[in-house]
């Protein structure tokens, strides 16, 4: 159509007047196709500035979201730049977010996973934890945490207020009182701030929960123009208080919740975040079946592209306020 309608604009050849010749015309006629050119780019580009600065100044911009494969060794973070590492910790949660001098750790997996995470948090160089965040009291998020407690300066932990008749628990508790490490007990509209590391609490609602997963504190990291969702294992009724709240809860990146279970991310959550990617944790051939086959229709039909730590291994995602760079263990 373009070339189309090109030759059905040209200038059609003048015939030359007496006392001149065709030349001076033609040369007249590639200018005006030239200028007309110019003034086409020219509009064309005054038109892609503006729906950059709209969708800069009003909306919410789609974020470039890139992966690379097979780079494992440790990242140096410039002063702009925050790395998110969703740990392979099989079936359980850990996630470090780290600048280039502070550190917040969600979650911690099975107490027989600790050895995972501490060797992370070595080769990370992260020595000092400003927050530990127990998302909730299952052992598989707060196992781990345990030896992390004893082994590491910690700030403050932070975790629901609700307890847990289990010896895991029970050990949790020790290690922060033999440790003297202040505890806080966050709800839906606090926040965590390390930094340049700045995360919104958009859950738990105030009040009582019928399922302990409800009680998961769900975080919010938002760095520039990214931004990233935390969800523990927050189901499907926290995931409707979240939206009624009328917090922002959209994201980049969103962290799946309770390991892809279909008591999870509903279609009205998924639309609500509406995530350029998400990120599954869990372990290979686990006995609950997840992730759920329904989750990942839900994904699916969005285009949203999935990462799992069963078949990627640890899933690292750095960000310097503009782009997520991804990488992912080259299989």
């Amino acid at each position: 159509m373009a070339s189309r309608d090109r030759d059905k604009n040209r200038t059609r050849p003048v015939p030359p007047r007496s006392g001149t010749t065709a030349r001076p015309v033609r040369r007249r006629t590639r200018k005006r196709r030239q200028g007309r050119r110019s003034g086409r780019s020219f509009f064309i580009v005054m038109l892609l500035i503006l729906a950059f600065a709209l969708v800069y100044f009003f909306g919410d911009a789609q974020v470039p979201f890139l992966i690379n494969t097979g780079r494992n060794a440790p990242i140096a973070l410039a002063d702009d730049q925050i790395m998110v590492s969703f740990i392979d910790v099989g079936q359980g949660d850990s996630i470090l977010v780290r600048s280039n001098s502070h550190a917040v750790l969600i979650d911690g997996g099975e107490h027989a996973q600790r050895n995972i995470v501490m060797n992370y948090l070595r080769d990370a160089g992260v020595t000092r934890l400003d927050y530990v965040v127990a998302t909730h009291p299952h052992s598989d998020h707060i196992g781990g945490l345990v030896t992390i407690l004893g082994r590491k300066d910690v700030g403050y932990v932070m975790m629901p207020d609700i307890e847990h008749n289990t010896v895991t628990f029970e050990n949790f508790l020790a290690a922060i009182e033999n440790n003297n490490i202040p505890v806080k007990f966050p709800q839906a509209g606090d926040s965590i701030q390390a930094g340049i590391i700045d995360m919104a609490v958009v859950a738990p609602a105030a009040g009582s929960h019928a399922i302990m997963n409800n009680y998961s504190i769900v975080l919010r990291l938002a760095h520039g123009q990214t931004s990233f969702l935390f969800t523990g294992d927050a189901e499907h009724d926290s995931e409707r208080q979240m939206i009624a709240s009328g917090m922002d809860i959209s994201a980049n990146i969103l962290k799946v919740a309770h390991h892809g279970s279909r008591t999870s991310t509903t279609l009205e959550f998924l639309d609500a975040v509406n995530p350029a990617a998400a990120v599954i944790s869990l372990g290979a051939n686990n006995p609950f079946g997840h992730p759920h086959a329904d989750v990942i229709q839900r994904l699916q039909e969005r285009n949203i592209p999935i990462y799992r730590t069963d078949e990627y291994g640890t899933i690292r995602m750095l960000t310097n306020g503009q782009n997520i760079e991804g990488f992912v263990r080259d299989n």
